[in-house]
């Protein structure tokens, strides 16, 4: 059977669009922040309302692939986020804010649903892991977002087009993948029963927490990077970007060899010595906050984190006798900890400081460095019961 290399590449580029997006909308975080003048706990809030939107949607998102097919739900939730990612832009205050961050978020989080169910039946028929490089566009994405805004800030645009730019370019992707190749590969899953969302099972819970841990520093410093560094350096928009920039760049081509590397070092040593790396960047960065640190901290936040996701993923996949359903446990955790994090990291900053709330990242990388290696080395246990 020909492997589905059309369907593979309007993946791909679904991925790309998403990634985008968000690095568009990362390095906007701190121009909104000031145009509504918020503190640290408003953003808090309407980052939570963001959040709060991805995590209702998301169990609602696994039953449009059994009624559409996964291809087309990821259409269509691909659109869905097109309209709404420059809404926040639009906004004259936090109550608004957070109304359109809450559509925002339950858009965003659909998304990731479908695109990763839809990514997972392409490597299920491509008989080969592929996962990293789905991951690797949506890292890519958030480079390119990131570095397209900070150019659109040092030209003087202003919020809107900050947001109404990419989302243009996002549109394209996402309707190009449409018509090429979005499409259903063999038959629908059955529909999820009523009672809708599965907690994870015994053998897999500690990978799913892992992948919490993991995806809470990442999007923690997708959201709070540009904010700290700005307060810190009282810089430009443009260069308090850097550091976002520098993370997603670095894990972006980190995660292009990621197949490499653990078939290489192994997926235990790749976890492990990963969250060291990102402790360590972490621990740099808020030590010694300045342009360089913070360009070599955040890269080294994003090559420690860069693979550890994905053998988490396989980890759990093979922990579980149907691998879609390990898959998913620990993509819903670790897409949660990603949307959670960035608010509870505002609410801690309105008590402590941003610099000591963010403290917390570097705990959350050693729990990683510490408890995952044994993890990912331990899986297989349900496969192998049976």
């Amino acid at each position: 059977m020909m492997k589905p290399v059309r369907e593979r590449i309007a993946t791909l580029a679904v991925f790309l669009a998403n990634g985008f997006g968000i690095g568009a909308w990362a390095v906007e975080v701190p121009r909104i922040k000031e145009s509504l003048a918020l503190s640290d706990a408003a953003l808090g809030i309407a980052l939570f309302a963001f959040a709060l939107g991805a995590i209702v949607a998301m169990p609602l998102a696994g039953r449009l692939a059994p009624r559409f097919g996964s291809g087309r739900a990821t259409a269509l939730l691909g659109a869905a986020f097109v309209v709404a990612l420059p809404l926040p832009a639009l906004v004259p205050n936090l109550a608004l804010l957070c109304f359109v961050l809450l559509a925002l978020g339950a858009a965003n989080g659909a998304l990731d649903v479908s695109m990763n169910g839809h990514a997972s039946t392409i490597e299920t028929k491509w008989k080969s892991p592929i996962m990293s490089s789905f991951h690797a566009a949506w890292s890519a994405g958030g480079l390119l977002g990131a570095a397209t805004g900070a150019m659109i800030q040092k030209w003087s645009v202003g919020i809107i087009g900050g947001l109404v730019l990419p989302d243009v370019f996002i549109g394209g992707l996402v309707l190009i993948a449409a018509v090429i190749a979005l499409r259903d590969l063999g038959p629908r899953a059955a529909a999820p029963p009523a009672s809708g969302f599965a907690l994870p099972s015994a053998g897999v819970m500690k990978l799913a927490a892992l992948a919490f841990l993991c995806m809470m520093v990442e999007g923690a410093v997708a959201d709070w990077s540009a904010v700290f560094l700005r307060s810190t350096l009282s810089g430009e928009a443009s260069i308090a970007a850097l550091g976002y920039s520098a993370f997603a760049f670095s894990m972006a081509a980190c995660r292009v060899i990621g197949d490499v590397s653990v078939h290489r070092f192994g997926s235990s040593k790749v976890v492990a010595i990963g969250g060291l790396v990102a402790a360590t960047g972490l621990a740099l960065v808020l030590g010694l906050p300045n342009v360089l640190t913070a360009c070599v901290g955040f890269a080294l936040v994003g090559v420690g984190l860069a693979n550890i996701v994905p053998v988490i993923f396989s980890a759990a996949g093979r922990s579980t006798l149907t691998p879609a359903i390990g898959v998913s446990m620990a993509a819903t955790a670790g897409y949660a900890g990603f949307l959670v994090g960035p608010p509870l990291i505002g609410f801690g900053a309105g008590f402590l400081g941003l610099r000591m709330a963010l403290c917390v990242l570097v705990v959350a990388a050693l729990i990683v460095c510490l408890v995952g290696g044994r993890a990912v080395r331990s899986d297989g246990i349900a496969a192998t019961a049976s």
